[in-house]
């Protein structure tokens, strides 16, 4: 018994020092705290439509006022050609009670088929309140301070699309299906791949399924589907080609693709269907 009694004491002596030694560690670090950059890199293609937004947060407790930050603007990527910053450019302000603040950069899709990829570097400079908070984490506030963005060329049709149908409806009239959001790509400027062609079709029994295809630039603004097996596609109708062309002006594409089909007889015969591509934001 006095044996336990020996080792019971002993052991709550341990647990009270180790238990001592986390509080002293946990009450280690008294600030400053910081405000910093969320990530370090970023990287986008030139044909991203949407408004990219950079956070910068503050690493500490939410404060009652609103924090402002500053920062400076550099890097390869060309001001007003290459992209644009909205807002009051050089400031970033996290609200009152909040953690974050934006930086808001709007990419400029001036694609040229020559991918030679450019940044802008954002880096952090001063904090106000300054009594509160310090740019960049860590002692010597390096950490988060600095930001590059890279900027991936894009070639010329590249982007996200709305893909548009004219179909005829139950009452015989002429209406136009779309369906958003469909993306472009390529990687070498000529062979493009299209996310989805699926719009409209009562034909093909596939509804759920966002088929790709892919075309060629024929580099005079015509365009050319070679000969492709779409798997989704029923028995009979699995093997797609066609033409297209591309309109500089307003920068849609249009694809008429030509299916092929079987009579009831076991003859080929082809379905055209045309489809047209108009770039997002409409």
């Amino acid at each position: 018994m006095k044996l336990n009694i020996k080792h019971s004491i002993a052991s709550f002596f341990v647990l009270a020092a180790i238990s001592l030694a986390c509080k002293e560690e946990l009450q280690i670090f008294q600030g400053p705290f910081s405000v910093r950059f969320t990530d370090t890199t970023l990287s986008f293609k030139e044909s991203y439509y949407q408004v990219v937004k950079i956070k910068v947060h503050n690493t500490g407790p939410q404060l009652d006022q609103a924090v402002t930050i500053n920062y400076t603007v550099g890097g390869t990527a060309r001001e007003g050609r290459d992209y644009t910053i909205q807002g009051i450019k050089g400031t970033v302000t996290i609200p009152a009670r909040k953690s974050f603040g934006e930086i808001e950069l709007k990419l400029i899709n001036n694609a040229n088929n020559i991918l030679d990829n450019s940044n802008v570097v954002f880096t952090l400079t001063d904090v106000n309140p300054k009594d509160r908070l310090q740019v960049g984490f860590g002692q010597d506030g390096r950490i988060g301070k600095r930001l590059t963005f890279t900027i991936n060329d894009a070639c010329i049709f590249d982007g996200t699309y709305t893909g548009i149908r004219t179909v005829r409806s139950q009452t015989g009239q002429l209406q136009n299906v779309g369906v958003a959001d469909i993306e472009i790509n390529s990687t070498d400027c000529r062979r493009y791949t299209v996310a989805n062609w699926n719009i409209a079709l009562p034909l093909f029994s596939f509804d759920a399924e966002e088929p790709k295809i892919t075309f060629v630039d024929n580099g005079n603004n015509s365009l050319t589907i070679p000969r492709q097996v779409i798997p989704e596609l029923n028995a009979g109708y699995d093997t797609i080609s066609g033409t297209g062309v591309y309109n500089p002006l307003n920068k849609r594409i249009t694809l008429n693709l030509r299916i092929k089909t079987q009579t009831a007889a076991r003859r080929d015969t082809f379905v055209i269907v045309p489809i047209l591509y108009a770039p997002q934001p409409l």
